[in-house]
């Protein structure tokens, strides 16, 4: 039976607008409006602070300008098919490789970008891609005959968009709740670790006083005249009562080994398996593959350490899982992760060389991690930091658990609801008891 509050037609019949992006390359320079590629939208959100710009004269900026409630879609690649719903942008405009949906007024623009996570779509688009396993691509007239089905009444519209849209929204707050405590507990560390380490600029006063550290005195070792006492170590100027070390004599080290590839599945079987920088999110791993036959394993609480291209990326182990042969598991010896994770953060860049030397595929071996140098505090430098950072750490992973809960509640009504199978108001009282 056709059900009459809903009505099928083609994603184009909804757009006022289907646009290609501009031709031009990015630069980090802030000069000009932000330049969204598709590499800014695969996460699943936009961080603009690291989107690039780009010099487009006032006419070009007019034409390609994203605005409140615009849609781009990815039309090349791996990624042909992801899409992004645009909300509040700082001035941008896209380029080339994504196309802009505007879509009319009849029709309610969140919804339309939910249509576009929908198995409906993506069914489409494989059909669209077929073999296409070299170089995939759509042009925007293509995908935009997708078939979409919607409610008739924009009202309903407007509900859907909105259910889902919540969980999105709380989503995004958790993800700017943990970057702001991460930039605080960076903040923190700066302050206790890292300006000691500029020796010769502190005395001159060219460089803050630390704040206070976390022990109240922490990682500074007075003179009687009140001055930081540096002392010569193999890493240059460091404070009096600290030492230079490497990352083998602070950790335990573990350097991941994939098994054979039959022995992975995506049904819960053994030990969650991750490989590399695909499965790191923001904090802890986020793409899980299952391994029945693991034999190289992290703890929950380990820093995982990318070794294989892009060397240096940094994520937590949330649970006891398996590593691959591009993941280095650092499990630091009688101490919290905190100070750890940290250091590693602020000596980050460092890794680069690892990506210059190789050649097509840059690495870092056992030794490289072993032998890393740093320099160690005294214990109670380490204590007192890893105290203060703890219930900030404890924070940013029940942000994160609740998100991906959350992400999963979205992902089971979104099928439901944009089939007609549950109503708007059982969703909605499901959503807010959540």
């Amino acid at each position: 039976m056709v059900n009459k509050e809903w009505i099928e037609c083609k994603l184009a019949d909804a757009c006022r607008s289907i646009d290609y992006g501009y031709t031009a390359s990015a630069n980090d320079a802030p000069v000009g409006p932000r330049f969204l590629r598709i590499t800014d939208i695969v996460s699943g959100h936009i961080d603009w602070t690291s989107v690039p710009h780009v010099q487009a004269d006032v006419g070009t900026q007019e034409k390609y300008r994203l605005s409140d409630g615009d849609i781009v879609i990815a039309r090349t690649g791996a990624s042909t098919g992801a899409s992004m719903y645009i909300k509040n942008p700082p001035d941008a405009i896209f380029a080339s490789y994504l196309v802009r949906l505007k879509i009319k007024n009849e029709f309610n623009s969140r919804f339309i970008a939910y249509y576009l996570k929908s198995d409906t779509f993506w069914s489409y688009i494989r059909g669209v891609l077929g073999d296409k396993s070299a170089q995939p691509n759509a042009s925007a007239s293509t995908m935009t005959q997708a078939p979409l089905r919607i409610p008739k009444e924009r009202k309903k519209q407007e509900e859907i968009a909105y259910i889902l849209g919540a969980l999105d929204d709380k989503i995004e707050l958790n993800r700017k709740m943990n970057e702001t405590l991460e930039a605080m507990a960076r903040a923190i560390f700066k302050s206790s670790f890292t300006y000691p380490f500029e020796g010769i600029k502190y005395l001159q006063g060219e460089a803050p006083s630390p704040l206070p550290s976390p022990n109240g005195r922490g990682c500074q070792e007075l003179t009687g005249e009140g001055e930081l006492e540096l002392v010569d170590s193999p890493l240059g100027k460091i404070p009096k009562g600290w030492r230079a070390g490497t990352l083998g004599e602070m950790c335990d080290i573990i350097m991941g080994q994939s098994p054979p590839g039959e022995t992975y599945n995506e049904t819960g079987e053994g030990m969650p398996f991750y490989q590399g920088i695909r499965d790191f999110g923001f904090r802890f791993p986020n793409r899980r593959v299952y391994c029945n036959s693991a034999s190289r394993i992290a703890q929950k609480g380990d820093v995982l350490l990318s070794v294989r291209a892009p060397v240096g990326s940094l994520n937590i182990a949330g649970e006891e899982c398996a590593i691959g042969r591009g993941v280095a598991t650092l499990r630091i010896k009688g101490q919290h992760y905190g100070f750890l994770y940290y250091i590693m953060k602020e000596t980050q860049w460092e890794w680069a060389k690892y990506e210059a030397e190789g050649t097509a595929f840059g690495s870092a071996t056992k030794t490289d991690v072993q032998n890393f140098s740093i320099i160690v505090p005294p214990i109670e430098a380490i204590s007192g930091f890893n105290k203060v950072v703890f219930p900030m750490d404890k924070t940013i992973k029940n942000n994160e658990m609740q998100s991906r809960t959350l992400a999963f509640i979205r992902d089971a009504l979104l099928p439901k609801l944009l089939s007609g199978e549950i109503r708007v108001k059982d969703a909605e009282r499901f959503v807010e008891t959540v």
